[in-house]
This record gives structure tokens, sequence and C-alpha cells, in this order.
């Protein structure tokens, strides 16, 4: 039996070319927007994306042979998991494969946050010479909260406990993996730690668990990381923490807007004391190998058990 599989967002070359690989599977790969994905859906068996393309109803809807969905990537919050059960098709992700990647940018976001290299080397840039204005933090000794304690949390765990860092965590799941971590509520850790990071998907439970009553609990002068999924942080909350200053500061990759061009989120962005990057956590060379090959890997295995 063969199948046909549309590859709406592109994979690694080498990930794409073991697609083609696969016996019995037939192979596109062109981005469609989503009325002519709807359009052209009903043809194919299999739909592969990454986070550009949004598997809501209505796309699930119209691919009337469709089986599989597959997420070359962790979350599924682009993904209407709910509609595709009620029509059988199967939903697949790569769960870990980009942990690395986002673990060391959120190191990153918190080293630049704490030494202000983004105003640094902007000002350098433009002439400026603002050493005395740019008086940072070690990161060693202070204590991280880590919400979400899965595959990424634990790589940005370990990174932190090579700074000499204390780590408080919070998972429904309390998996140390061997870590030096302390498992506490999330109250607790609100209340205990200088640093937050943020590592849960965006699900139900974890939409906005950092809210304004999360900033009843916190310790003030606290740093806020947030590499997880947009939702996950109110941003009105944390917009009027850092007014208020009982949060000292803030590094974002992800938004509940993206990009975020809404006034919410452009008052954000524009204080002083938050730096941010463009949903890049994923985004390296070696992640989007791993993903690649990872997803055509389970890809395949799904295909066999039809």
């Amino acid at each position: 039996m063969g199948f046909k599989v549309h590859v709406n967002d592109p994979l690694d070359k080498k990930a794409t070319a073991r697609l083609e690989a696969i016996k019995g599977v037939q192979v596109t790969a062109e981005h469609f927007e989503p009325e002519e994905l709807k359009q052209r859906l009903g043809e194919y068996d299999v739909l592969v994306i990454r986070s550009a393309t949004k598997a809501k109803r209505d796309i699930i809807e119209a691919g009337t042979n469709l089986k599989i969905i597959a997420r070359a990537g962790t979350g599924l919050d682009n993904v209407d998991t709910v509609a595709a059960a009620e029509k059988g098709i199967m939903v697949i992700n790569t769960p870990g494969a980009n942990a690395i990647s986002v673990a060391e940018l959120a190191i990153g976001l918190l080293l630049g946050l704490f030494r202000h290299i983004p105003r640094g080397t902007a000002g350098i840039k433009e002439g400026k010479w603002e050493k005395k204005a740019l008086k940072g933090h070690e990161i060693f000794g202070k204590t991280v909260g880590v919400v979400g304690f899965g595959a990424i949390g634990r790589e940005v765990a370990r990174r932190l406990l090579a700074f000499g860092c204390n780590i408080l965590a919070y998972d429904v799941v309390q998996d140390a993996a061997g870590l030096d971590v302390q498992f506490v509520s999330l109250e607790e850790l609100y209340s205990r730690a200088d640093i937050l990071t943020f590592h849960t998907p965006l699900i139900d439970a974890t939409r906005h668990i950092f809210n304004h009553d999360s900033l009843e609990h916190l310790k003030p002068g606290v740093f806020v990381v947030h590499a997880a999924r947009g939702g996950v942080v109110n941003e009105q909350a944390l917009f009027d923490g850092l007014q208020s200053g009982k949060i000292a500061g803030a590094a974002l990759d992800v938004f509940e807007v993206e990009p975020p061009t809404d006034e919410l989120r452009q008052k954000l962005i524009a204080l002083d004391n938050v730096i941010a990057t463009p949903h890049v956590g994923a985004s390296t060379s070696e992640a989007q190998a791993r993903v690649g090959m990872d997803i055509v890997e389970r890809l395949e295995k799904a295909l066999q058990s039809l």
C-alpha cells in the first residue's frame, strides 16, 4: 500500500531524503497557506508540519484521507488534537529532540539579561561607551526556579548547576533525572527563586501559569526567562511586574501573539529591562537535523502500523 505524504513546513535535507527513500511513500514538499492547504489536503495520507502551519479543526476536516499528522518539534499547541482524535487521525511529535538548543538559548538569554549584552553591543555600534551604566549580576549562587522539568527543563538545570546555582523545580511528574534539585510547590518556587525560567508545554493546565496572582508570591527583584510557549506567561502580568519593580528584568523568546506587534507586547519589549529573540529556541542546524530525523523515524514506524 502506498502513502502520499505532504511536507508543509521544510525539514532538514537529510531527513527529507530519508523520508523520500521509505518504500511506498510518495512525498511532496511545498508550503501552502491555510486556504490552499485545505483545498489540496484531501489527497494526502500524511501531513508533516513544524510550527508555522496551524493544523486546526478546519484544516483537519479538509484532510478527508488524512491518517497521520506528524509535528516535527516538541509542542502540539498548533495541532487540534481533539479534532484529530475525532477523525481517528494519529498525531506524532518529537519530544526532547530540540532540548539542548532550547536550553542553551535560555542560558544565553539569562547571561544577556544579567550582563546587559544586547544593550552593550548596541551601544558600542552606536559609538557609546556605557561601562558605568552596565553593572550586572553573577549567576553563581542564585536560586533558580525551573517551571516544567521535562527534557528541556532538565537540560537547563544541568547547565545552571555548573554555574553553581541552587535549583528548585515544579512539575506534576517529579523526576529529578539524578540531578541535585528540590521539587516544591509553585507558590514556594515563586517565593524563593531569584530567577524564574519556564519550560512547560502549553496546555490548559499551564496557560497563564504565571499571572497576576503569581506576582503576590514573588521574591522582589526576580528575573524571568521565558523560552517555552507563548501563553504560558500572562504578558500583562509580566509587564505590570516589570513596571512596578517586583520583576527586575525579563528575557523572552516567545510571545502569546507572534510576531509581537500589538500594543501590549510592543510596550513590553520596549522596556529597558527586557531583551527578546523571535522564537528561535529550536533554530539551530543541530536541533533541526535531530528533529527531522526523529520525526521521519517515528513516521516510518507509524506507517508500518497502519
